[in-house]
């Protein structure tokens, strides 16, 4: 029984490579528990995910109280709502119960956690501090662009990890997708009568164009590989070369995701400065995402030139 559970654990998660420390140490393993006990009860990914959204807003309504005790219950709330949010993947992966729709509302998802959380901060920060009371347009004005920031730091960091569990898995362990067939996709489908399915389609194609605009260092060698290997039978010794040189960026796209960031608006809520958050979202979390792409795209550039090259038949 403990070794089936063991194994069953192992193949919930996305890859090793790609899982952060404080996911595996605490997050997966409760995901893994709420995992088992849906999938005993019937419940779906998207249901989780569904409940996951109602308890992260409700945190970030309680990050615009001051008093330190509802702070508290809205940092047990978020975590909790990360907790399902790790679940439904694993649920996912333990029934193969996929869908583009579960993807869209994971994301979205996030979004709304934080499209909370950032409106939560400024109107606490426009009645409680001094200088945001008289000039009320500055956190705004700073939401905004931490918010424009956090969406492409997230954008670019899922898509990264997407590529590199491509050489871990294979096609079929990645969520990796181009713009082209979804736009595809969407001339097949009639606003009329597939409008719930369009929608969704449209807004993961919006997003999909947004992560290869961002990165057309990897765009190139994608395009590169499907014309040395057409039929997606990529050579071992590149496989293992790209993973090998793609897997110390992880560390980078884990931090742009939810821990640290939770972290980092946990620690500024308690020491009472929220404004702070904001400030670190535009710099460090930013330099870390500029790090990244000028790594990640270096490697695909280094990669496309070897194909080139002959250098893997």
């Amino acid at each position: 029984m403990f070794v089936d559970l063991k194994r069953q654990y192992r193949n919930s998660l996305k890859s090793y490579d790609t899982e952060e420390n404080i996911d595996l140490a605490f997050y997966r393993p409760l995901g893994f528990a709420w995992a088992y006990l849906f999938r005993r009860l019937g419940v779906t990914p998207n249901v989780v995910t569904v409940a996951s959204i109602f308890l992260g807003v409700a945190a970030g309504v309680l990050f615009y109280f001051p008093d330190r005790g509802l702070t508290l219950l809205g940092i047990l709330l978020l975590v909790w709502a990360n907790t399902f949010d790790s679940c439904d993947g694993q649920l996912a992966r333990l029934t193969g119960n996929y869908s583009k729709t579960g993807r869209i509302l994971d994301g979205l998802s996030g979004d709304l956690w934080f499209f909370t959380i950032y409106v939560a901060i400024c109107l606490r920060e426009n009645k409680l501090n001094p200088f945001f009371s008289e000039h009320t347009w500055v956190i705004w004005l700073l939401a905004v662009g931490a918010g424009i920031c956090h969406a492409k730091q997230a954008a670019v960091a899922d898509y990264y990890r997407q590529f590199h569990l491509f050489f871990v898995k294979g096609e079929g362990g990645s969520e990796l997708d181009r713009a082209a067939d979804l736009r595809a996709q969407l001339r097949t489908l009639s606003w009329r009568h597939d409008f719930r399915k369009k929608i969704v389609l449209y807004f993961y194609k919006n997003y999909t164009d947004n992560q290869e605009l961002l990165t057309p260092g990897m765009q190139r060698l994608r395009t590169i590989m499907a014309d040395r290997w057409p039929h997606g039978h990529l050579p071992a010794a590149f496989v293992r070369d790209f993973r090998a040189a793609s897997r110390p960026l992880m560390k980078y796209t884990n931090f742009l995701t939810f821990n640290w960031r939770s972290i980092t608006i946990f620690i500024t809520l308690l020491a009472g400065c929220p404004w702070m958050y904001f400030v670190l979202e535009l710099t460090v979390f930013n330099a870390v995402m500029a790090y990244l792409m000028w790594r990640h795209e270096g490697i695909c550039r280094n990669f496309a030139n070897a194909i080139r090259e002959g250098d893997y038949a």
